[in-house]
């Protein structure tokens, strides 16, 4: 135990020069500014009566993830509370309107051990259950110190991050090793998290998989359709930086055939909307803007969808979607997502982070994987002339997305031993804290 005790002094000794670097991340617009002090372990929000079960998931695509588990938890069991914690701004702007009652959200506290001190000695929950692969040492050494079961589910690490856990195994095997449950992703993972020292590691499928459809308001989505016509319109979704360009190149290399083309751009980082118009506007390309309030015109050949929650509307718009984050090296994001509203799908390389869900859209002929700005064009143009070849596509991709329900009640099942003693402790036997 040298390391954690090695890591929790350095943290505690470098906390003024963390604080100060999440202000300037703060200035950024990468931290919320109403609600930075969370970022501190000060809550904004009571501690609700009755037991608490946390849930931690770093970002947008572990926290859309739980968002079915955290509905079915709270279905099934009424007397409990959830608390939600992710770490970006887009997460929390996604997901703090869709949580259901019962559940609310907060900002998980930097890894120093003062703030994550007061983070728990406010909330005191019965349970965590963190998701994927935000592992802070700190954050995880700390509860279970306060003997809270932790759970981990969706566990994921890449390649990389397993390498560099495997170089540290005084940290390794305590961080890891404090979860009574890891419920990884795939064999690959139970494999890694096993030699790295968790002690209850199997698999039972990527619960992205069983994520809940992306919502569309219908008025909207009618509205944008009555916009765009009947023009050929393809959507480039949750993309980095680099794949919008190579988005705005296959709109030229496309417009030479299809004049009328309409490309949609939905990044994932909205706040990267000013960069992107820029390009396209570069490229001389005509921007429309949602966050503006743009409409789309007959002359509009780049329609910048730059606004939070709202990927449903333009999955359900568009025949065909390229999923981000797969022609650049960031992992992939859920292809299941589109696959569910009835576009036929194409991929980058990348797909680390979602590697069955991948292979499954792929294996049935509803996925298609493009290496580069060329590769992608020409799979689009072929779907673009082909009507019959985007429906069977699209078919096969909402058959194979509809596989993916079982895992829910699977994960549910797995986390029943730890959530029914919770739910049906009387009040008398609940943890003796006083309200907040």
């Amino acid at each position: 135990m040298i390391l954690p005790a090695l890591y929790r002094g350095l943290t505690a000794s470098a906390a003024p020069f963390i604080i100060a670097y999440l202000k300037t991340r703060r200035l950024r617009g990468k931290e919320d500014e109403s609600r930075f002090n969370e970022r501190l372990g000060f809550a904004s929000d009571r501690r609700p009566d009755g037991p608490l079960v946390w849930v931690h998931a770093a970002s947008i695509g572990e926290a859309a993830s739980v968002l079915a588990l955290i509905e079915r938890i709270l279905e099934e069991r009424p007397q409990l509370h959830i608390l939600l914690t992710t770490g970006t701004v887009a997460a929390a702007r996604l997901l703090s309107p869709r949580l259901p009652p019962g559940a609310r959200h907060q900002f998980v506290p930097a890894d120093l051990p003062r703030a994550v001190a007061r983070f728990l000695d406010h909330w005191r929950p019965e349970l965590a259950v963190w998701v994927e692969s935000e592992l802070w040492p700190n954050l995880v050494l700390m509860t279970r110190q306060r003997n809270i079961p932790m759970l981990l589910l969706n566990a994921r690490l890449s390649a990389r991050s397993h390498a560099r856990w495997r170089r540290w195994p005084q940290l390794a095997r305590p961080v890891i090793g404090a979860f009574s449950l890891c419920l990884a992703q795939d064999e690959t993972q139970v494999r890694r998290f096993r030699e790295l020292g968790a002690p209850a590691a199997a698999s039972i499928g990527d619960l992205k998989a069983a994520a809940k459809n992306l919502v569309a308001d219908p008025a909207v989505l009618g509205d944008l359709r009555r916009q765009a016509g009947n023009r050929p319109l393809w959507l480039a979704a949750s993309t980095h930086e680099g794949e919008d360009e190579i988005a705005i190149q296959v709109h030229d290399r496309l417009a030479r055939d299809h004049p009328r083309l309409l490309t949609i751009i939905a990044p994932r980082h909205p706040v990267r909307g000013d960069a992107i118009a820029a390009l396209a506007a570069a490229k001389g390309l005509r921007v429309a803007r949602r966050s503006r309030g743009d409409a789309i015109s007959a002359d509009t050949d780049l329609y910048l969808a730059d606004t939070f929650g709202e990927l449903g509307l333009f999955y359900s718009l568009v025949p065909v979607a390229f999923v981000g984050g797969s022609l650049v090296d960031k992992g992939g994001h859920n292809p299941f997502e589109a696959a569910r509203l009835d576009c036929a799908v194409l991929l980058g390389p990348h797909t680390a982070n979602c590697t069955a869900m991948a292979e499954a859209l792929i294996r049935c002929g509803a996925a298609e994987v493009v290496a580069n700005a060329g590769a992608l064009a020409s799979a689009l143009a072929r779907l673009l002339d082909d009507e019959m070849l985007r429906a069977q596509r699209a078919r096969a991709a909402a058959h194979t997305a509809a596989q993916g329900a079982g895992i829910l009640d699977a994960a549910l099942d797995r986390l029943a031993p730890w959530l029914d003693p919770i739910a049906q402790r009387p009040p008398a036997q609940q943890r003796g804290y006083a309200r907040a």
